[in-house]
């Protein structure tokens, strides 16, 4: 696997140091920070795409509109076939 070694410097150093917990290390605090950035970013990615998909496919478009309406507390109504 390969690594690398990021400097960190000045204010961004005392910001990170600040917030991350005492019982973890800088390096894996950043880690963490950017694990989580990157998944964030794939789940917007997935949302747009997503969002992309039901507006061209009026099947999915009608079934999530249902679901947004449906009465969550009550059972579900049996489809005809």
């Amino acid at each position: 696997m390969k690594a690398t070694t990021i400097k960190l410097e000045g204010e961004l150093l005392k910001e990170l140091e600040a917030a991350k917990p005492e019982s973890v290390s800088l390096s894996a605090y950043v880690r963490e920070v950017l694990k989580k950035s990157v998944r964030e970013r794939k789940m917007a990615d997935a949302a747009r795409a997503y969002q992309s998909f039901v507006e061209s496919n009026r099947q999915e478009h009608a079934w999530l509109r249902e679901w947004e309406e449906s009465e969550l507390g009550t059972a579900p109504r049996r489809r005809r076939s």
